[in-house]
This record gives structure tokens, C-alpha cells and sequence, in this order.
């Protein structure tokens, strides 16, 4: 299949892939576009993985107040450098990350930071629910294993589904924004008020 400029541009638009990548993965994937937008999300990955160890003392403090004012986020998102904390990507993505918090209201940055005791009680939970269901005990732990993930989504940032397409999860976004800087970005924390919850 012909690769044309108007696919290469439109799959850059889509993944801020460079034109020669872009080119290149959409031949690799025979013209086809959504092959090409999970090529480069994988490669994505990759990257992102090679700076995961790189330092990040550079970012925003994003503070968002709801509409009518009483919801509140704090947040803290870090990269590499100045020039990049600047950039409005980095702090639309700020922005976007502090919108999500104040909607699904997540306790954690990651999955890595759920406390022991807290992530034990869950299981318990759940192992007692797919008891109850009647299910064999050598089923249940692999049923628990499933169910856990939902959990994860309910109380880890970085697992939810993006509020504004589902298709998406926050640790995606990140992957991304990893990719298309070229720096190493981490939410090192955040902060959730509701107007009247309990303290």
C-alpha cells in the first residue's frame, strides 16, 4: 500500500511521532493506521522505560478548583527540565491529570504505592464475595486476581480509564507525554479536598 503524506501527517497529529517514524512504522504496518498508533504507543513504552531512572526536578504545581468551589486538587508533576516544564503540553497534561483527580478522586499516585494493610483487607473482601458465590477454591485466587485490577483502577491514579476517552488510562497519558518530550515525567504527588468530608 501507497504511504501518502496526508497519512504520515495524521498519524504524527495522533502520536507526535517524528515524519521519517512516522513513515516508517506506517509501511512496517502495511498502511494500516491503528497497527501504526500501537507500534509507536509500544515504542512509547520503551522509551519511557529507558528514562524511568533519569532525575526530575523540574514541573508544575497544579492547582485546580472545581466549578462552584468545592472541590480542590494540589498536584505535583515532574520532569527533567525547565524548558520542558514550560511547555504547554506538559502543563495542559497537568492540567488534564488534576481534572482527573478531582472527578474519580484516586488515593494513590500507583499501584506500588497502595498501603499493605489496605490492599490485604481488599483481598480478603474479594476472597470471601467469589466464596460466597460458591466458587471452588483452587478458582478463586485467579478470580481475586481479576477482580483486583478494578481496584486498582478505583484507587491508583496512574490505572484509571482518562475521563475524557476511556480508551485511555493515566498511565498511558504519561507514556506518552514521555515519549513526545523526551524527558523522564512523574505525578510525585497530589492532594484531593472535598468541601465538608470528613477529616
Amino acid at each position: 500500500m501507497k504511504i501518502t503524506t496526508e497519512m504520515v501527517k495524521e498519524l504524527r497529529s495522533v502520536t507526535g511521532a517524528g515524519v521519517l517514524e512516522a513513515k516508517k512504522t506506517l509501511e512496517a504496518a502495511n498502511g494500516d493506521f491503528e497497527e501504526a498508533v500501537v507500534i509507536l504507543r509500544k515504542k512509547g513504552a520503551a522509551r519511557a522505560a529507558k528514562r524511568a531512572d533519569r532525575d526530575v526536578n523540574e514541573g508544575v504545581i497544579e492547582v485546580y478548583s472545581h466549578p462552584g468551589s468545592r472541590i480542590g486538587v494540589m498536584l505535583e508533576l515532574n520532569c527533567e527540565t525547565d524548558f520542558v516544564a514550560r511547555n504547554e503540553q506538559f502543563v495542559d497534561l497537568a492540567h488534564n491529570l488534576a481534572l482527573q483527580i478531582a472527578a474519580m478522586s484516586p488515593k494513590y499516585v500507583s499501584i506500588e504505592d497502595v498501603d499493605t494493610e489496605e490492599l490485604e483487607a481488599e483481598l480478603d473482601v474479594l476472597r470471601a464475595q467469589a466464596a460466597a458465590e460458591g466458587k471452588p477454591p483452587e478458582i478463586i485466587e485467579k478470580i481475586v486476581t481479576g477482580r483486583i485490577g478494578k481496584y486498582y483502577e478505583e484507587v491508583c491514579l496512574l490505572e484509571q480509564p482518562y475521563i475524557r476517552d476511556e480508551s485511555i488510562k493515566i498511565g498511558e497519558m504519561l507514556t506518552e507525554a514521555i515519549r513526545t518530550t523526551g524527558e523522564n515525567i512523574k505525578v510525585r504527588r497530589f492532594a484531593r479536598y472535598e468541601l465538608g468530608e470528613a477529616i
